[in-house]
């Protein structure tokens, strides 16, 4: 069975416990938790140690697996190993990252490739899954640059995080691409946009459903393929205006319709 999850990122403006509080009465199985520096650091990789019992608590007692982890771009490559630490520890099975770079710059690019098969055997020795996705901007933006990363990392330790918001923004249609990609999709991020500019527009439109994107589509393909890792909502640009309701609507409102697509193409 598919499990459904939400990034943590969404309730940036309140603390871990209501986050998972409302995400579990959302009815989602697990959670990602985010520890992207500067945005969202729920999980604190300075100090992830005193943290650790209580974030491990706080899902158990909401009846939520921890399914992921958002590290986002890698600045500082000692603050990741901690990641894939702390993931170990807590029972997070997948870190999940930027690629960095710039679109369109080879050297980036190659550079990028390197170092992910570095980290990617950094994170095999915690028993952690390292993966990364296509973003709209970087290095790796689309199907043929993620298709390079694939090809030149051979390591089981390394995935491919299919983001169909970030693809449909690279002129793609995700639901097309997902096939060329998924013998090695080990994690989703799913979220929904409005037309193919450059960012993902305000979060109400990220919600499943409010957008252009053939989320239906793109679900089918996961199925058919035998998908069965996690799909989680990252909704990017809460804002300290956004109250508690109007971003656990967000969520409910996702799981509704991400709940429904995987029931009727039985998964779920």
């Amino acid at each position: 069975m598919i499990k459904l999850g939400v990034n943590s990122v969404l309730f940036k403006e309140f603390d871990f416990a209501t986050a998972v509080k409302h995400i579990a009465r959302c009815g989602y199985d697990g959670v990602e938790i985010s520890a992207i520096e500067g945005m969202c650091e729920h999980l604190d990789l300075n100090r992830w140690k005193e943290q650790a019992q209580e974030l491990k608590s706080l899902a158990a007692d909401n009846g939520l697996e921890f399914l992921s982890m958002e590290f986002a771009s890698v600045k500082d490559e000692n603050r990741l190993y901690r990641a894939f630490e702390a993931a170990a520890e807590i029972g997070i099975p997948i870190v999940n990252i930027g690629p960095g770079g710039k679109t369109g710059v080879e050297e980036d690019l190659k550079q990028s490739i390197e170092n992910m098969a570095k980290w990617a055997e950094k994170a095999g020795s915690y028993g952690v899954k390292l993966c990364v996705k296509a973003h709209v901007g970087n290095c790796i933006d689309n199907t043929p640059t993620t298709l390079r990363a694939m090809e030149a990392i051979s390591s089981p330790s390394f995935g491919i995080d299919m983001d169909p918001s970030h693809i449909y923004r690279a002129g793609e249609n995700p639901e097309e691409s997902l096939s060329k990609v998924i013998s090695r999709v080990r994690h989703v991020h799913i979220r929904d946009c409005k037309g193919r500019e450059q960012g993902p527009g305000p979060i109400e439109l990220q919600a499943c459903g409010r957008g252009d994107i053939n989320l239906f589509g793109y679900l089918k393909t996961l199925v058919e393929s035998g998908y069965d890792g996690p799909v989680v909502l990252e909704v990017i640009g809460a804002k300290p205006e956004h109250t508690l309701a109007d971003v656990s609507i967000i969520a409910a409102e996702s799981y509704g319709y991400l709940n429904a697509c995987l029931k009727q193409l039985g998964a779920r």
